[in-house]
């Protein structure tokens, strides 16, 4: 079926906004309309195959054959929007955003760190990092997916779940605010549906939400009740170990009823990071504030005398862990952006050694000449 020569996009307008189409992507489209190239976003990736909507029909789509082979190019991502026909992906759209971790298992000797990007997730409007109030939840763990996040350039949330668990959930609440400044925070419940409603606004007409967290953190389970039904599989928390199965085991957006999307995704065991932005001055920004009254400009709060710091970890102002939780993941971007400088320095230098190979070459030829 030539999809189309059966789709009239101005008549799709709705079902396309919806699927969170926006100017963005018009602009982009727009050189291609006459083409017979329609619009789709990508609900969900496979080895070799990608399930595609228009918010109207769905298929299971396969790449170009140029489109394979183009290194240079983008690989479609679950919630990305591409151009196809016949059920042929064309072209990739230029994303709006994207949350991206390193790659697990793709790691250089020096310093262990990730060798290629793994993109999670395209073109979202929130990122949900799901923490279950049970074995599952640690403050150094959430600081680590702000980082994250915030490197991305996207609005995080936090959600809070197992809520019914504990007599006292504020308390665990609380304690994420102390470190999430000006972040929602969410307690909820998916087996009493408590605080579920509060998610709606998340959830709106073309809005996309991403959910990430460790396996058994509850993220399925409260796609399931945010839907009504059960559309995502799940299992039970081992008692032993308190970890929980990956039973997410691929990314797909999900249209909900409430008339956005959803994208959930499997568990994250290994929180490394691709992007070197601000993120770890919005994560921490007590510690960037007072960074600024310590006595040398270029202090790195370790050990120098009259750092603010320092000083703040001592007055029980700043818990030590959280302290030390920067001071890591400092380093790790640091060691991102130094290796991203040193090879662009690096390509460079081997063009340039390619231009004088081809200068002598031709001397050569014009000595020959002569």
């Amino acid at each position: 079926m030539n999809i189309g020569q059966d789709t009239n996009i101005n008549n799709d307008t709705h079902h396309l906004l919806q699927m969170g189409w926006t100017s963005h992507f018009q602009a982009q489209w727009e050189p291609f309309s006459n083409n017979g190239l329609i619009p789709a976003r990508v609900t969900g990736v496979r080895k070799n195959s990608f399930y595609t909507s228009n918010g109207k029909s769905e298929w299971l789509a396969t790449l170009s054959g140029r489109l394979k082979y183009d290194t240079g190019g983008l690989y479609p991502a679950t919630g990305d929007w591409v151009l196809m026909t016949d059920a042929v992906i064309s072209r990739v759209l230029a994303r709006e955003n994207t949350l991206s971790r390193g790659a697990s298992g793709a790691r250089s000797k020096q310093e262990a760190q990730p060798q290629k990007e793994q993109v999670i997730a395209a073109n979202l409007n929130t990122v949900a990092i799901v923490s279950g109030l049970d074995q599952d939840f640690n403050l150094r763990r959430i600081e680590r997916y702000l980082t994250l996040v915030y490197n991305c350039g996207l609005d995080p949330v936090i959600i809070l779940t197992k809520a019914d668990l504990h007599p006292d959930p504020d308390h665990f609440a609380g304690e994420v605010e102390a470190v999430a400044f000006g972040v929602p925070i969410h307690l909820v419940s998916a087996s009493e549906d408590t605080g579920l409603a509060a998610l709606t606004p998340y959830l709106a007409f073309g809005r996309t939400m991403a959910m990430v967290g460790s396996s058994g953190a509850g993220k399925s389970t409260l796609v399931n009740r945010l839907y009504g039904k059960a559309v995502q599989p799940t299992a039970s928390i081992s008692t032993h170990v308190g970890k929980g199965k990956h039973t997410t085991t691929s990314r797909d957006l999900i249209m909900m009823p409430q008339g956005g999307m959803v994208i959930d995704n499997p568990g994250i065991r290994e929180i490394s990071f691709w992007e070197v932005d601000q993120g770890i001055d919005a994560a921490f920004p007590e510690i960037e504030k007072l960074g600024l009254e310590c006595r040398f400009a270029d202090c790195t709060h370790t050990r120098e005398p009259g750092c603010r710091v320092l000083g703040a970890v001592d007055g029980g102002e700043i818990p030590r862990g959280r302290l030390e939780n920067y001071w890591k993941m400092k380093r790790e971007l640091e060691y991102l952006s130094h290796r991203r400088h040193k090879s662009a320095g690096r390509v460079e230098k081997e063009r340039w050694k390619e231009v004088t190979l081809k200068i002598k070459a031709m001397k050569k030829g014009n000595d020959r000449i002569i």
